[in-house]
Formats: structure tokens, sequence, C-alpha cells
């Protein structure tokens, strides 16, 4: 089980992180951004560009059975 929910949170921690750095058009990273752009002004995109290797480091950790 930890297989099938690494994976699945290390993909949308990649895609967290791409959508930031590529400023995405895509609608649920602009669902995403909206909400984090009321908290972070101007800095949204770094901070989900940040989040995003995060939840990917973690996953990793969940996906070898490290953390979880």
């Amino acid at each position: 089980m930890n297989y099938l929910w690494g994976s699945l949170m290390l993909i949308i921690g990649l895609l967290m992180f791409l959508g930031a750095m590529f400023k995405s058009e895509f609608v649920l990273y602009k669902l995403i951004h909206t909400k984090a752009k009321n908290m972070w002004g101007d800095n949204a995109h770094t901070f989900l560009m940040i989040s995003g290797l995060i939840v990917a480091g973690l996953s990793s950790m969940f996906f070898l059975s490290i953390w979880g």
C-alpha cells in the first residue's frame, strides 16, 4: 500500500513543483495558486514550488517505508 500512496503523493508533488515553475494555466493549479496567493501574495509561486518539493521528498520516504 505504501507504493500506491507514495507514488500518488510523488506525482502530486512533482505536478505542484512543475506548475509553479512554469506558472501553469491548468485549472487545478490555478485553484491552488489562488488560495496560496491570498496568504503569500506575489510569492505564491515560490511557496508552491518549495511545497511541491517537500511533498515529493516526504512521499519518497513514505514509498521506501522510512516514514509512515
